[in-house]
């Protein structure tokens, strides 16, 4: 079975203002309006971190006061609606993955919005993978290991989620191998940690930000990817295609995502805001050390990424056996 492609804690960054740039000589110039930053995760999450990152940039590069807004809940809906019915001039943006707002059309019974009709990829930012980890001190040291294990526990086995790409990553799991490890699902990744270090739980779908992170303070040991193709900021870091998982090619992608409304001018200059930030070599340490690779793309790019993201989620949730909630 094929799966095609799908997508993060403990940095704070502020904001502060100043007067905006134009958009070019002669042009009706930008906005001087606050920009707003809104992420569906709260301070702290993988997620929050990428906002606040790229809010710092982009206030320093645009010379506008870039606010950070965690509308949190309904994983992540919330969110999306809230942007998707702000005013079209470019001044709320979600930032989000890509994958993961196109995966909530078929994750949801009712999503709020249709995600490829209300908005517009401004630009994308990164491509990476989720990660399945397991307790550093246990005994698993790769995915062929806990997959006998998890096979022979059957409906005792459990493991944690929180994000879409972890959920559908977990399903893609369990449908491949055969594993009837019971899920169980949390607001964050990092409200999973003392469950899967107490043994409760026998391993984690998680994000890469969290997952990298727990790595390095020695709790968790990630055991292999979700990407198709081995990624350049985690080179060591095996697939699961590669560690026996086959068909497995989940990879998520985050972007600046505007009100679909938005002038194309405004979504032009919102694009070159991020590939200023993505060319710097700051924002390449940043995203590798979350096991992510800088993705330049233009607003055209995105967006078709997204509609065809939309119609893959159709099919993982099919294969996947998921229940839209």
């Amino acid at each position: 079975m094929k799966f095609t492609s799908y997508r993060v804690s403990r940095r704070a960054l502020l904001a502060a203002a100043i007067c905006a740039v134009p958009f070019a000589a002669g042009a009706q110039t930008a906005s001087k309006e606050d920009l707003h930053f809104v992420t569906g995760f709260p301070p702290g999450s993988g997620a929050d971190v990428i906002t606040r990152y790229f809010a710092e940039k982009t206030r320093a590069i645009s010379g506008r006061n870039v606010l950070v807004e965690n509308k949190v809940g309904a994983s992540g809906s919330i969110a999306v609606e809230y942007v998707a019915k702000s005013k079209p001039d470019g001044n709320t943006l979600l930032i989000n993955a890509g994958s993961g707002t196109a995966a909530g059309m078929h994750l949801q019974k009712n999503p709020p919005v249709d995600v490829v009709k209300a908005f517009q990829i401004a630009g994308t930012i990164n491509r990476q993978a989720f990660m399945m980890v397991v307790d550093a001190k246990g005994p698993y040291k790769n995915v062929a290991d806990i997959t006998a294990v998890l096979k022979a526990k059957g409906e005792k086995a459990s493991y944690a989620t929180a994000a879409p790409s972890g959920i559908v990553m977990g399903e893609m799991y369990k449908a491949i191998t055969g594993v009837k490890a019971v899920e169980v699902r949390y607001k964050d990744s990092a409200g999973s940690l003392n469950e899967i270090l107490d043994g409760k739980l026998d391993y984690g779908m998680h994000d890469p930000v969290f997952s990298l992170a727990q790595q390095r303070e020695g709790r968790l040991r990630i055991l292999a990817h979700s990407s198709g193709k081995r990624l350049a900021a985690i080179p060591d870091v095996p697939t699961m295609d590669e560690s026996g998982v086959k068909g497995m090619d989940l990879t998520s992608w985050w972007a600046y995502i505007a009100p679909s409304a938005t002038p194309k001018p405004v979504i032009t200059q919102l694009n070159d805001y991020l590939k200023q930030i993505l060319a710097m070599d700051e924002t390449k340490k940043f995203l590798n050390q979350f096991g992510g690779d800088p993705f330049v793309s233009t607003p055209e790019e995105g967006q078709a990424l997204l509609i065809k993201d939309e119609k893959d989620w159709r099919e993982y949730v099919k294969l996947a056996k998921i229940e839209p909630q």
